[in-house]
């Protein structure tokens, strides 16, 4: 999670990656995330990922996103080529994230559009909350009798 927001743990980790090859860890990816009605949205930064490499599961209450960007291959096909600035991350993007059990882990739907990955996670509804009618027990008027006429 430092990588992501302090710059120079970001910047050492793109040398690292540069210096070491970007398949051998993978990466963290952008993301948003916020409620919208009955659903929570996750909105993941995936530009120019191939959307047959995403692979988005739910398991024992973890969301696991998984994708891969290679990189370019040269004419021949026989390696990568030789790059003069790569600021771009390729190689292996992963991401989870904790569910909490308000959510209903078997309707969750993703869709990949732009380069943004949307998975919808619905809230279950035991966990929706809900108008308890209050009634009222013989609250009408009461007559209360004496013993005298």
């Amino acid at each position: 999670m430092t990588v992501a927001f302090d710059p120079l743990f970001r910047d050492l980790n793109r040398l690292a990656t540069e210096v070491f090859g970007s398949s051998r860890a993978p990466q963290s990816m952008p993301m948003d995330a916020y409620r919208s009605g009955e659903s929570y949205i996750v909105e993941f930064d995936l530009p120019g990922v191939d959307p047959e490499s995403l692979d988005v599961r739910a398991e024992n209450n973890t969301l696991t996103v998984r994708a891969e960007r290679p990189g370019r291959r040269n004419a021949q096909g026989d390696g990568e080529v030789s790059y003069v600035a790569a600021e771009r991350p390729r190689g292996t993007f992963s991401r989870q994230l904790s569910l909490g059990d308000g959510l209903d882990v078997d309707n969750i739907t993703a869709d990949y559009t732009d380069g943004v990955l949307t998975v919808t996670l619905p809230v279950a509804d035991q966990a929706k909350p809900r108008q308890i009618n209050v009634e009222r027990g013989n609250g009408g008027q009461r007559v209360i009798e004496s013993g005298n006429e």
